[in-house]
């Protein structure tokens, strides 16, 4: 009889959408349920239906609250699911806005494609849940502390480990016991790069039977390291010398408040131009708050600063922006300014305004700080597209882009390796998630030529027996 089964409902074969299904002792667990993002047909027929029934599941299991990894909860527990969602408390936090914003951000963007799809003629879409869906969820939740083992169903103890990502990102411990044998399985989430300018670095486990391990840079080396902060500094005194402005997309955690905080070291230590720097998301706003009450997840340095002068993301020149009449006002602005809007691959949010505004000035600078998945509008104008889409209408990409990777939340493929080689355990079965294929079939290749286990690719919609 086997010990378990795993099928991958989410994020294998692509780097969104992540759930993964375990069965064991005759309980069903449900690693992570993350919103898809892609094509737009895809992405609301993917989202809206589920590999399984949602009330068959018995408990949820939730690494961290990016979208991609918590953003089709609300959506479970609407169709059916009744059980816990485990997570940290700061992921608890930041899921309870995180989650209002998705159902906000659908409503807002369904209203705008309802538009013109009468216009054309076509059936209205409906929003896949709403805000108060998205509160509902948000009592399923159960938090425990990094190290800290607790029961979820029967032989089956969970246990959340730093993952350095994003604030109160885990890594995924489940000690199974089946038939009086002993099983660890280790779901990575999203891996961090370590020498985070917040967060501290990966925590290695230690006697892992089973790894469920992301990918997403599985094929490429970040050409710079964390903490590239002189970098930072060229490209904004280059692009506001230009007298225009600085257009950031970037994720409303994690990047928004790293940027944030090396701004501050930046304007403190005079530089960069003395210009307004504006954070226009309400989200962002709202988890820099979050970020302040959980010390419990920063490094020694920013622990330090926060108790030494209080406030490490708030400056003389940094303004947040909260209503929508303020963000409108930022597209009448006629002086330099640096505006930083989520979302970070330009799909949803405030930031398909300052795009549609500002993109086809060749003044401006589009600078991306983050991971952006195949197909979305942030990766076709990181691959400088001549023409991109934005809500619903072309527009010409004439403004500079820039790239700066030492942002990035996800560990490159030597930071990968060296994450899987401080693991301890035989990693008797390995499988590669949260990647291109072409990501995670290098990463296979690499730990193929380092292991003996088995490494294999993770098949959408396929289930393996342990």
């Amino acid at each position: 009889m086997p010990l378990m089964k795993i099928t991958f409902c989410g994020a294998a074969g692509t780097t969104t959408g992540s759930q993964h299904l375990i069965e064991a002792n005759g309980s069903r667990i449900l690693l992570d349920c993350g919103l898809y993002q892609g094509r737009r047909d895809d992405t609301w027929d993917r989202n809206r239906n589920f590999l399984f029934d949602p009330s068959s599941i018995d408990a949820v299991v939730l690494s961290h609250a990016h979208i991609d990894h918590s953003g089709n909860l609300p959506n479970l527990t609407k169709n059916g699911f009744a059980g816990n969602i485990y997570s940290t408390f700061a992921t608890r936090d930041l899921c309870q806005i995180m989650l209002t914003d998705s159902a906000r951000i659908q409503t807002q963007d369904t209203k705008w494609l309802n538009k013109r799809r009468k216009k054309r003629g076509e059936k209205p879409l409906e929003p896949i849940y709403s805000e108060q869906d998205a509160e509902e969820c948000v009592r399923h939740f159960v938090n425990i502390g990094y190290e800290r083992s607790i029961p979820i169903a029967d032989g089956i103890t969970l246990t959340f480990i730093d993952a350095g990502h994003i604030l109160g990102s885990a890594q995924v411990i489940l000690d199974i016991v089946e038939d009086g044998q002993q099983k660890r399985l280790l779901f990575s989430g999203d891996v961090g790069r370590g020498d985070n300018e917040l967060l501290r670095d990966p925590v290695a486990a230690t006697d892992v039977d089973y790894l469920i391990m992301e990918s997403t840079y599985g094929n490429r080396e970040h050409e710079l390291p964390t903490q590239a902060n002189h970098l930072l500094r060229d490209i904004l005194v280059r692009a506001l010398e230009k007298n225009g402005k600085v257009i950031i997309p970037a994720f409303a955690v994690e990047r928004t408040q790293q940027l944030i905080y090396v701004l501050h070291e930046l304007t403190d230590a005079g530089e960069i131009p003395d210009v307004p720097i504006y954070v226009d998301s309400p989200l962002a706003v709202n988890a820099t708050e979050i970020f302040r009450i959980h010390p419990e997840c920063f490094n020694q340095e920013v622990y330090d600063f926060l108790f030494e002068k209080r406030n490490p993301f708030g400056f003389e020149s940094l303004s947040m922006v909260r209503k929508v009449s303020e963000s409108k006002r930022l597209n009448e602005l006629n002086e330099p300014a640096i505006i930083i809007s989520a979302s970070g691959m330009c799909e949803a949010g405030r930031i398909l305004h300052h795009l549609r505004n500002n993109i086809e000035d060749s003044k401006n600078t589009i600078l991306f700080v983050g991971y952006c998945a195949e197909n979305t509008l942030g990766w076709k104008i990181r691959n400088r597209w001549e023409e991109v889409p934005i809500l619903g209408d072309k527009f010409e990409v004439k403004a500079d882009v820039e790239i700066l990777d030492s942002f990035s939340g996800h560990a490159d493929q030597s930071e990968l390796l060296e994450y899987f080689e401080a693991m301890g355990g035989s990693k008797e079965r390995v499988f590669l998630v949260h990647g291109e294929p072409e990501q995670a079939e290098a990463l296979q290749e690499e730990l193929q030529n380092r292991h003996n286990g088995k490494v294999e690719v993770a098949q959408w919609k396929s289930t393996v027996e342990l």
